[in-house]
């Protein structure tokens, strides 16, 4: 039996993917997948997808661009791959740092995902805790840093809801009591319920929240392949909102078919669910557009059977038909391979009216498509509850050129003074953006 070396691997794996990225079709206008309805090419498949990656080369001394009439600053530097920022009511902000658990390497094609992910990906270990920051001079600059949380397992969702803080680690809920003002939580986190974690864990972060009246939390578990190339069993519990009872902890998919939702909100004027999702890849430069939609409970959203509602996916065997015809086609498309991990409504006063009413979007970036996509947040207006014009560009700067990235935003939260805050986990900074000269 070959074996092949690590530095043989890390050789070969480059000229495999830049082979690759000549063929198949080439990738078009990602403005034509923005929307309710994206225009969703012939599929493609792939042995290994092509692949475009990003070299990571940090900021120095730039910074994120934006348009006119906002202002970005560094809220925080040096952090260690922070993968998501929550304010609490008295205007401290918590920054989570982690890094996702190893995964065991069951076949070849593994070899080349994870040597693209070591590429892309922040080369910072992080320390899998909760920083808090406060600003106790009112200049929008915390000059109070202390470990919050410290010894997670990966987390990433992070709610308050009284005095209780739960924490989604990646293979369980956490709640921590907590009082106002407190800059650490030293006392043990108590399980309330578990979530699906290894040894397999493809999309190790779980986002959280709660449902208004606060009797409820929502996670989202993402799923643990590409499309079921692990085994059906892998993905019991998976690709799913999970609706957890604060009180017992018991829980039940609320709903499914979500190859990796992230972002769980609540949106302010209706109390509806919402989330991005990441779909499917090595269907095409151009397939599967990934999205922003409502959550249904009950509902089933396509994966891995079909996507955007009954588009079927050749490579699932056996069919599900009868999923496949109750298929819901999600609210609003992002493109394709955009990779959308925040989501955030602004109901804030500091930024200019254009930016209000509607949803923040974080884009980390794509890795296999010949042109970067994503790589910047978005701004998407809303009316009465619901998108209702075209995604606009506003914090962008972090691609150089067509193979270098200063950074990749993850999520997204809007601080006490209303601004918006971006976990930069490539970059290792939480971005602030306000209104020009605020």
């Amino acid at each position: 039996m070959n074996v092949l070396r690590p530095g043989l691997c890390a050789a070969l794996v480059p000229a495999l993917a830049l082979s690759l990225a000549a063929c198949g079709p080439q990738p078009m206008d990602p403005r034509r997948q923005i929307g309710a309805n994206p225009y969703l090419p012939p599929l493609h498949q792939y042995l290994v997808p092509p692949m475009h990656l990003a070299k990571i080369i940090g900021w120095g001394d730039t910074k994120p661009s934006v348009p006119v009439g906002l202002q970005v600053q560094a809220l925080a530097t040096g952090l260690k791959n922070p993968r998501s920022v929550y304010v609490l009511p008295n205007g401290d902000i918590l920054v989570v740092e982690a890094d996702g658990p190893p995964e065991p390497i069951n076949r070849p094609k593994e070899i080349v995902m994870n040597w693209m992910e070591q590429q892309v990906h922040s080369h910072t270990r992080a320390g899998n805790r909760i920083l808090l920051f406060r600003d106790t001079k009112g200049d929008g600059v915390p000059d109070v840093r202390t470990v919050f949380i410290d010894h997670l397992k990966s987390p990433f969702g992070v709610v308050l809801v009284g005095n209780d803080l739960y924490v989604a680690n990646t293979d369980a809920v956490m709640r921590f009591p907590y009082q106002t003002g407190q800059t650490q939580i030293t006392a043990p986190g108590v399980k309330l319920c578990d979530l699906p974690g290894g040894p397999i864990d493809h999309h190790w972060t779980k986002s959280l929240t709660a449902s208004p009246d606060g009797t409820k939390l929502y996670a989202g578990v993402g799923s643990n392949s590409n499309i079921t190339e692990n085994g059906i069993l892998a993905e019991m519990g998976r690709a799913a909102i999970w609706e957890i009872d604060r009180a017992t902890g018991a829980h039940r998919e609320y709903a499914t078919g979500l190859r990796n939702p992230n972002g769980l909100t609540f949106e302010p004027q209706t109390h509806v669910l919402w989330t991005v999702v990441n779909e499917r890849d090595e269907l095409g430069p151009d397939l599967v557009p990934d999205y922003l939609t409502s959550v249904k409970d009950g509902g089933f959203y396509g994966w891995p059977y079909s996507y955007f509602g009954q588009h079927l996916d050749p490579r699932v065997r056996p069919q599900r038909p009868d999923l496949v015809a109750r298929a819901i086609v999600p609210d609003y498309a992002l493109s394709s391979h955009v990779a959308p991990l925040g989501l955030v409504f602004y109901t804030g006063t500091n930024l200019p009216n254009a930016y209000r009413g509607g949803a923040f979007v974080g884009e980390h970036g794509s890795w296999d498509r010949g042109v970067l996509s994503g790589y910047k947040v978005v701004y998407i207006p809303f009316a009465n509850g619901r998108p209702s014009g075209m995604a606009q560009d506003v914090v962008t700067g972090f691609l150089k050129g067509k193979d270098e990235a200063h950074g990749r935003p993850v999520a997204l939260a809007i601080d006490a003074r209303g601004g918006l805050l971006i976990a930069d986990d490539v970059g290792n900074t939480v971005w602030r953006v306000t209104a020009a000269g605020g």
